[in-house]
């Protein structure tokens, strides 16, 4: 084994197979390190590929010898290998850098706290339908990188974490979309949330005046931000309060209108295919980017009313004896579970739970008390949900399975109840990650 490569790769997950792939292509010398498991499936296609690899632990001689690394957006800057690889002055890159590098295709770049993977993959659904050659990438969907290697496309649409923006320097994104700011990650961040709004800034680091940033413009946090940096692309707001928007889109009269000065496309709300006041922001995003791209209205009218959202998120499993059971185990941050609880009328038997990044649920309280009757815990350490509800819920539950965490809901609930899993807590405890979390949950449910 050689002892020198020109990039190390760190992570052996679907971005870092990627970015070792598209290396390989490139002609540069690659080598992949993951200190845990490398699945069977990348251990296959990192063996087509004759690019050698590591796991269960990191050879350091051969890592600290790169002349770049790309660095797995899950390994936080703390642990011992990048300190001393920022020690050494060692470029870390994300895979999405080092991808862009490689194409000259047009990036729609979506981030946001909330939304990311609803928006990216409405704007993909309209691109695709309208026939233009797009790619979906990002945090979501084939790497991107794997794709640029593998693929010719003309524009790809790239869902970014706070993660995968920290390691991007000269991206470019041509349209850039930031749909909201709420405190997520902040164990990542110092728990310093201006540290955490600066990284989905980043976003619009690079663009220019020939390029688009679509924002929330009721978001104080995003609001307050644009009044201190910079922006040299042109802005297109959208908004639920102000109706005065020349570019960008609004709410009016229970329709949405997007607006280019020049024309305007109108939908209602009830021809939306996704419903709930928290998507009313993603179809205004996603609909100010299409018009941008210069859809066709048909095509967007129809694609915003055949659409179908995303898995694990808001989505209803089952019916059980007049209960119903709702999978958002995608809600990983206290935002996101705000929304869900909203969205219900009925009374919910709350399933949450998971790694508490930090969160502050004050601003779950006055829904919690007015709509939860019971909560069940579903994570290895539940004191943060014991402490922030135990006051106004009488019943907390603590279960470490979703097996458990279903079957003791299904026992609490009664017929016309909602049963949710919305856990406001990241799922890596007793879960591979959010999906596993959701699938565990449904399995369950199909068995009671």
């Amino acid at each position: 084994m050689d002892t020198h490569y020109q990039i190390v790769v760190l992570g052996g997950g679907e971005s870092g197979v990627g970015a070792a792939i598209l290396a390989k292509k490139k002609g540069k010398s690659v080598f992949v390190s993951d200190n845990g498991r490398i699945q069977q499936k990348y251990i296959d296609v990192l063996i087509h590929n004759e690019i050698d690899f590591e796991d269960g632990g990191h050879t350091k001689s051969i890592i600290l010898s790169a002349e770049e690394v790309i660095k797995s957006p899950g390994i936080p800057d703390t642990v011992e290998i990048i300190r001393k690889l920022i020690e050494k002055n060692i470029p870390i890159i994300s895979e999405i850098e080092f991808a862009s590098r490689y194409t000259k295709a047009k990036l729609i770049c979506i981030t946001g706290s909330n939304g990311k993977t609803t928006t990216t993959l409405l704007i993909y659904h309209v691109l695709k339908t309208a026939g233009i050659n797009v790619g979906l990438a990002g945090n979501i969907g084939q790497s991107f990188a794997k794709q640029v290697a593998e693929c010719n496309y003309d524009v790809y649409v790239l869902e970014l974490s706070s993660f995968q923006l920290d390691g991007m320097f000269t991206v470019r994104a041509n349209i850039a979309i930031l749909l909201n700011i709420t405190p997520d990650h902040l164990d990542r961040y110092e728990y310093n949330f201006n540290n955490y709004v600066d990284s989905k800034f980043r976003i619009l680091q690079n663009q220019t005046k020939d390029d688009a940033l679509i924002y929330w413009m009721d978001d104080p946090v995003i609001t307050k931000k644009l009044k201190h940096v910079g922006v040299e692309a042109q802005e297109y707001p959208f908004s639920l309060i102000n109706k005065n928007i020349v570019q960008g889109a609004y709410l009016k009269n229970e329709k949405i209108i997007i607006t280019d000065n020049k024309t305007q496309i109108e939908m209602t709300l009830e021809q939306l295919a996704l419903q709930g006041k928290h998507n009313i922001h993603n179809s205004m995003a996603a609909g100010v980017a299409s018009k941008l791209m210069d859809i066709r209205r048909e095509t967007l009218k129809q694609c915003f009313s055949d659409f179908h959202n995303v898995a694990h998120r808001l989505e209803y499993v089952s019916s059980v004896h007049g209960i119903s059971f709702i999978n958002d185990s995608k809600a990983t941050n206290v935002n996101s579970a705000w929304y869900a609880l909203e969205h219900y009328e009925k009374p919910i038997v709350w399933i949450a739970g998971g790694i508490d990044k930090g969160n502050d649920y004050s601003i779950l309280k006055e829904l919690v008390k007015k709509k939860v009757k019971a909560i069940v815990c579903l994570g290895e350490d539940n004191r943060p949900i014991h402490d922030a509800f135990g006051d106004i819920v009488e019943t907390i539950v603590d279960t470490q399975s979703a097996f458990h965490a279903v079957n003791t809901a299904y026992q609490l609930a009664k017929k016309g109840y909602i049963v949710l899993l919305s856990p406001a807590c990241a799922s890596m405890d007793l879960f591979e990650n959010y999906e596993d979390r959701g699938n565990q949950f449904k399995t369950a449910v199909k068995e009671l």
